[in-house]
């Protein structure tokens, strides 16, 4: 009798561990709409898999028992999923979309991050793989590769300019840092000089009025450098580059913390160029000398229900010059040798702190202070400005 038993327990026991079981169901997108095509189901212990249809669905013949389930499609984060098919015949997946995949936002049209798509002012963005491909000393110079805008110089010699938009003259350009306006007339001429590219995430560009919400300096249009994130940005990055004329452009960015509630970005630039070149012949300098370092820092500050508060600090000085070759420094201000000098000193303070309050309202603020000792020949131009600016928005669903 115990033989008969054990013999069919023996026929009886593998049809229970080896029988199939029909795994089914659907994978859809996050909001769990759309269903989606092509995505993976794979069982890891099994390595067997197969894929959805048109409709998101999919079926696969598994074994009784536990498994380890991988759910995964190009542009979407992948899910892992421990099943037990006895309880989990039928199983629907939402996959989320990568961050990457998603579509670009932007926030300088209407003074809050949105999807560019959903934008109602058309906004041009320029990414750092841009501005590393097409390498230049300065924001200013690499605007010049973006349609509808155009990089003015207004001076052969000393080589100033500013930003025209839409056929605009420069001082309806406003420049901003992290949606902050640098609210200067000198702004386009020194504001986009020396931000290391190390630290940019991205540039956002409004060709087009934009008054609305920025005041008269944005007649023309916006140009909105938008600084990585101190939580997100890498440890250390290093960019450097050099010309055959003896150009040399270098960008340190580094991030630390401090403590657990802050995070500090800092970042340095550094342009030299002081080999004097005349290929005409004309006794005139062929390129502006320029030495110029800028420093930038940023802090974030981690703040209760994810409250903001950063704020910036820059630091930037350069010495300019363009004239005769037989310039020297002691001819500055004299008519015995034609030399155009300009010392430029400049610090720019922006920030932004969400009041402790449950409705959205964000202090916006920013200062800049611009000092320029310049000569150009026997004419000297002193320049002071200092600008103090602040607003409170609203953010209202």
């Amino acid at each position: 009798m115990i033989k008969n038993i054990f013999t069919v327990l023996i026929f009886i026991f593998p049809v229970g561990v080896f029988a199939q079981y029909n795994f089914s169901g659907k994978v859809l997108e996050k909001d769990g709409s759309k269903p989606i095509f092509g995505a993976t189901i794979y069982a890891k212990d099994l390595k067997k898999g197969t894929t959805t249809g048109p409709d998101g669905n999919y079926n696969l013949d598994l074994p009784n028992g536990s498994h380890q389930v991988r759910i995964s499609n190009v542009g979407f984060v992948a899910a892992d999923k421990k099943i037990w098919l006895e309880n989990d015949l039928n199983m629907s997946f939402i996959l989320e979309p990568e961050i990457t995949a998603m579509d670009e936002v932007v926030i300088t049209g209407t003074m809050k991050e949105m999807s560019k798509l959903a934008s109602p002012v058309p906004v041009d963005i320029i990414s750092p793989k841009f501005l590393f491909k097409n390498p230049t000393p300065s924001i200013f110079d690499a605007l010049q590769n973006v349609n509808g805008v155009r990089p003015q110089i207004n001076c052969n010699v000393c080589s100033t300019g500013d930003i025209h938009i839409n056929g605009l003259e420069g001082p309806y350009t406003m420049v901003l840092i992290d949606g902050m306006p640098i609210v200067s007339s000198l702004s386009t001429v020194y504001g986009l000089s020396g931000i290391p590219v190390s630290l940019i995430e991205r540039v956002e560009v409004v060709k087009g009025a934009a008054s609305t919400l920025y005041g008269s300096e944005a007649l023309g249009g916006l140009i909105n450098i938008i600084t990585k994130n101190a939580k997100k940005a890498p440890i250390l990055s290093f960019d450097t580059f050099a010309t055959s004329w003896g150009e040399v452009n270098t960008d340190i960015a580094v991030k630390f913390k401090p403590n657990s509630k802050m995070n500090v970005l800092t970042g340095v630039n550094y342009f030299h160029f002081n080999n004097r070149k005349d290929l005409n012949n004309d006794n005139f300098t062929d390129l502006t000398l320029q030495k110029r370092i800028s420093i930038f820092n940023k802090i974030s500050f981690q703040r209760n229900k994810n409250r903001e508060a950063n704020i910036a600090l820059r630091l930037f000085y350069e010495d300019r010059f363009g004239g005769e070759m037989n310039y020297k420094p002691i001819n500055r201000g004299g008519d015995d040798v034609y030399g155009e000098s300009i010392y430029t000193k400049r610090i720019e303070l922006v920030g932004n702190y969400q009041l402790p309050i449950d409705e959205k309202i964000t202090l916006q603020y920013s200062f800049t202070s611009h000092n320029q000792n310049s000569y150009y020949g026997t004419t000297s131009y002193q320049a002071s400005q200092q600008i103090a600016f602040g607003q409170l928005v609203w953010n209202k669903s």
